[in-house]
């Protein structure tokens, strides 16, 4: 949100410069993204949170430099927006003679609007337009312009209808009816759907709520009666009308973050306030306001030893009452605190000691380690078995993909999952939640020419309706080998090499005829994987007319392994042990052993013999020619030796290296 800092010394007295401003609304959580020269002075521009609606407008955010900063006081603006601008003319009514109101939508739980007669053209005050220009927003008249200046000020989206353009005195609030249309003020005809909230007249749509008025109830230099709408509306019905009628505008912006439902006839008095110093009429007496889901409040302990325990620094009782008063909070004197109704984000004790955290400062925080113990380093559990499947498949020459879970669907999705996806799908390319990581494998070929490739994915799909898994897949054709001068053939992916891959991550697995083909794979090149009795996975060549359907190579094999049912079979507890205080001791093995013995097995021999004192060994020589028989070779070996809790005596390493000569001898070894 961009505003000019000169609004803000409106709202609070302050010696504190704009930069100094921007790093206090960072330390209390909103973001300063930039500070501008507009028109001569300095222009903020403040990220703001998508649960803090409060501070997306100039008043919130004097709320916040008022509660941190040493010596801010507020201003008579601030004190009368506190009050929230009380007029003698703004009694509730509940219809008046030029208009009327009916609401037929839960998800509006406030609306009011006031009526204004014996309108003229004119342009709004200078230092409104340029307050607007420097805030990014373009003047377009001085009713329009009081509207977004109110929303800058107060954070309350009104919108103004013509009234001798409506179809009559009653406004509707409802959802839109099927094949109803609305030609928004961006010029643009849009068809509306059952689930968007509108605001209507006798003819039907006039504005969707809560985003962007319609054309035909378009405030002109030509309006003489004018009805000023101001409600509250839920955050998730507008978020999604905005997002199926692709639109973004300064009100849906706020009402997305939420609005105070307290403030709606605060902002069209503080309109009519405006008008009126611009030399405009006053309203008719009497405001419409239709309040059928009054605001709650929940009120919430807190405690200040557990706020201190969290933050990890003390803050005093007076301190904590001053944060929490400054904010608008109501605090009794056993500390059972009510939030004000623009901070529904609120709902916890953890979220009151945020807000003294904040106020207090992060800051200040002492410095300390963190208490606790430390845990062994790395992945582990299922994370790890992710890890160990990821470094397989890639040993065995796939390149991996990552792809998106949302897709438009395919036709190698499961055929007996049930499709699922969205409400309200922002794009048909991403309407349905993928059912399997073929179709994603698909894509990636395709994308990449089909030919020679050999890909996997690891990634989660949804198969049924609250169920999801993660998955490996599979997908290989072409050369396995790049081209070798020698060699006139290369081998070529096919059923039994991707078997061979499976296999040599998991020879457990067992390969079966399945009771029921799968119609995306050939008919007769297919199996169903199974372990423990459990089926795992599938594999096979893809069915011909699918491939020619997709355009991919028909001698294309693919696999698809549930990770999430393999990985408790293949489970391994793991045995922890503590570190030894005790030095080690190093002895070291020479021998000459025949070549075909396998290194794997006089690892083997040696972890044997020596036992739990072995720490770890390692080759550090092979050596062969003079003084080795023909078809040996001499091995260097070194062992290291650690015992808990005493120390190794020469004698004691000396029976450990011995037993390891023995095994060794019994390999075939000869001592050297």
């Amino acid at each position: 949100m961009k505003f000019p800092y000169s609004m803000l010394l409106d709202f609070v007295q302050t010696d504190l410069s704009a930069e100094a401003v921007g790093e206090l609304l960072t330390m209390t959580g909103f973001e300063l993204e930039e500070i501008v020269s507009v028109e001569g002075e300095p222009v903020l521009d403040v990220n703001i949170m998508s649960n803090r609606g409060d501070g997306a407008s100039v008043f919130g955010l004097a709320r916040e430099v008022l509660a941190k900063a040493p010596g801010a006081q507020p201003t008579e603006l601030y004190r009368r927006a506190a009050a929230r601008f009380p007029r003698p003319d703004a009694a509730p009514l509940s219809s008046l003679a030029q208009a009327s109101v009916r609401i037929e939508t839960e998800h509006c739980t406030r609306y009011a609007c006031r009526v204004f007669e014996g309108l003229s053209s004119a342009p709004a005050p200078e230092w409104v337009q340029k307050r607007l220009r420097q805030a990014g927003q373009r003047p377009l008249g001085l009713l329009v312009d009081l509207t977004n200046y109110v929303m800058l000020e107060l954070g309350q989206p009104l919108h103004a209808f013509d009234l001798d353009r409506l179809a009559g005195p009653e406004i509707v609030v409802r959802n839109a009816r099927e094949g109803e249309t609305l030609r928004t003020l961006d010029g643009v005809d849009r068809s509306l759907k059952s689930d968007q909230m509108m605001i209507c007249d006798a003819n039907g749509p006039v504005a969707a709520a809560g985003i962007m008025g319609g054309e035909r109830s378009e405030v002109s230099d030509a309006t003489r009666r004018m009805l000023l709408e101001s409600a509250h509306f839920a955050s998730g019905s507008v978020r999604r009308t905005r997002k199926t009628l692709g639109l973004h505008t300064e009100a849906s912006y706020r009402f997305e973050r939420s609005v105070d439902p307290e403030g709606v006839v605060a902002a069209l008095n503080r309109f009519a306030e405006l008008l009126e110093a611009a030399g405009g009429p006053n309203p008719l007496p009497g405001v419409i306001d239709l309040y059928p889901a009054p605001a709650t409040r929940e009120t919430l302990r807190l405690r200040l030893d557990r706020a201190s325990q969290l933050l990890g620094m003390p803050i005093e009782e007076a301190e904590a009452r001053s944060y929490l008063d400054k904010l608008g909070f109501e605090v009794d004197t056993d500390f059972a605190v009510r939030p004000p109704t623009w901070r529904p984000d609120i709902r916890r004790e953890e979220d009151l000691i945020e807000e003294l955290g904040r106020v207090h400062g992060y800051e200040k925080i002492p410095e300390a380690l963190p208490p606790g113990t430390v845990s062994v380093g790395g992945a582990q559990g299922f994370e790890a078995f992710l890890e160990r499947t990821l470094r397989q498949i890639l040993a065995a020459g796939f390149d991996q993909t990552i792809s998106h879970t949302l897709t438009p669907g395919h036709a190698l999705d499961d055929p007996s999952a049930t499709p699922l996806g969205p409400r309200a799908a922002g794009n048909p390319d991403i309407a349905i939640l993928r059912s399997s990581t073929l179709s994603s494998l698909a894509e990636s070929a395709r994308r990449n020419g089909g030919k020679d490739l050999h890909l996997f994915e690891i990634g989660r799909v949804f198969a049924a309706p609250e169920t999801e898994e993660t998955r490996l897949g599979l997908w290989s054709h072409g050369a396995l080998l790049p081209a070798h001068w020698q060699k006139t053939e290369v081998p070529h992916a096919d059923f039994f090499s991707l078997k061979g891959t499976l296999e040599q991550s998991w020879p457990d697995l067992r390969w079966n005829a399945p009771e029921t083909p799968d119609p995306r794979l050939h008919p007769t090149v297919q199996a169903r994987l199974s372990l423990g009795g459990e089926t795992v996975g599938l594999a096979g060549r893809l069915h011909p007319e699918v491939a020619e359907r997709l355009g991919l190579p028909g001698e294309t094999v693919v696999a698809e392994v549930s990770l999430s049912r393999l990985a408790p079979q293949l489970s391994e507890e793991i045995l922890y042990t503590p570190l030894s205080r005790n030095p080690s001791v190093r002895r070291d093995i020479a021998l000459a052993i025949a070549r075909d013995v396998p290194y794997a097995q006089i690892e083997t021999a040696i972890r044997k013999a020596a036992g739990e004192v072995l720490e770890r060994q390692w080759l550090f020589d092979v050596y062969a020619g003079k003084g080795i028989p023909e078809g040996q070779h001499s091995l260097a070996i070194a062992m290291q030796l650690r015992k808990q809790g005493e120390n190794f005596t020469d004698e004691e390493a000396n029976q450990v290296r011995d037993r390891v000569v023995e095994a060794l001898v019994a390999l075939g070894a000869t001592p050297r």
